[in-house]
């Protein structure tokens, strides 16, 4: 079948049983990466056979099935994305669906490979993308990534501006580690026209690190932000789970995702799909469904489809993401890198 798409009837929207439209598809291309950040992987990972991925033409053909159920937005992550081998030759598959179907075809990135990637990615007609960043500091940089090269990263987000891409900046508040940064990465990001949000470290998967001792509420965060910042709450949606805020001082938007002092379950219109063709309904609970069986049984979508509809009947209402004191392991056991974030 290659990138062509067959024809066929479109089958119905997806509506999950709390009534919230599944519209935003988040897809790991890989579980590789070339940092090893300490919230995110051990620094001695363990990673999936390559015989055992997808396809790029694989997971061009699911992409196709869920935009045609009424997915508008599709999140290519990773691992980093920008390390799967020809990862643009899905990029530019997925990008024919642009306008047909597909309002939206974006990446979250560390960064790294930007210099390389950027100006085909807006050719693509990728219009924004995320980039993690949690430190300004090399140093700093270089303990948190393990491997990471700050300058690469500078030279990415450099890349991706002059290519015309509106770049979001992500950090994971650290506590004893970027917090006292967070007011500084404000006005960097906002200097430079782009957002940032700022998220609560998740308890996915087992780490060299502690959770609980990289634990930072958020509302800590905010009321030192507050200190001095002024900060007002704004109706903006980007279709994911971040609350904005205008920022007085710096005429910029900043960003929360709180999954554990608050979390943003109420409105989830989102599902993950992973590179071996596992869906998750949730990014924090262990029920998945397996996509790969159906869409190698048949060039027909007609048992994918049957498969996607069985999964997000289960879709639950929240996750159980939970910082527990007694049991310092994490709540999910696959790692971030997995599903992606």
């Amino acid at each position: 079948m290659g990138f062509e798409r067959a024809a066929s009837i479109k089958p119905a929207p997806l509506i999950d049983p709390f009534q919230r439209a599944i519209t935003y598809l988040r897809v790991s291309v890989t579980d590789r990466c070339d940092f090893r950040c300490v919230y995110c992987m051990s620094e001695n990972m363990s990673f999936l056979p390559k015989q055992d991925l997808l396809t790029l033409e694989e997971l061009d053909r699911l992409c196709g099935a869920f935009i045609d159920r009424g997915v508008a937005k599709l999140r290519l992550t990773g691992g980093e994305p920008l390390v799967r081998r020809s990862i643009m030759t899905l990029v530019r598959a997925l990008s024919r669906r642009l306008g047909d179907g597909l309002d939206e075809l974006t990446l979250t990135t560390n960064g790294s490979q930007l210099p390389k990637y950027a100006r085909e990615l807006a050719d693509c007609g990728v219009k924004r993308i995320n980039v993690s960043l949690d430190t300004l500091d090399p140093d700093k940089f270089r303990a948190i990534t393990r491997w990471g090269e700050f300058d690469k990263v500078m030279a990415g987000i450099d890349a991706a501006q002059s290519a015309g891409l509106a770049v979001k900046i992500n950090a994971v508040a650290l506590k004893g580690v970027n917090e006292d940064e967070l007011v500084d990465l404000t006005a960097w990001s906002h200097g430079r026209g782009m957002d940032l949000t700022i998220i609560e470290v998740m308890p996915l998967g087992d780490i060299d690190e502690n959770r609980l001792d990289q634990y930072l509420p958020l509302s800590m965060v905010r009321a030192r932000l507050a200190e001095r910042y002024t900060m007002r709450e704004i109706d903006y949606r980007t279709g994911g789970p971040a609350r904005y805020v205008h920022v007085a001082e710096t005429g910029g938007r900043l960003g929360f995702i709180t999954p554990l002092t608050h979390n943003f379950c109420e409105s989830c219109n989102r599902v993950r799909l992973t590179c071996t063709g596992t869906l998750y309904m949730c990014l924090g609970q262990e029920d998945a469904a397996d996509l790969r069986a159906p869409l190698r049984a048949s060039e027909s979508n007609d048992l994918v489809n049957a498969a996607i509809d069985a999964a997000i009947l289960r879709k639950p209402k929240g996750h159980d993401f939970v910082i527990d004191r007694r049991h310092r392991g994490p709540a999910v056991t696959r790692h971030m890198s997995v599903t992606g974030g």
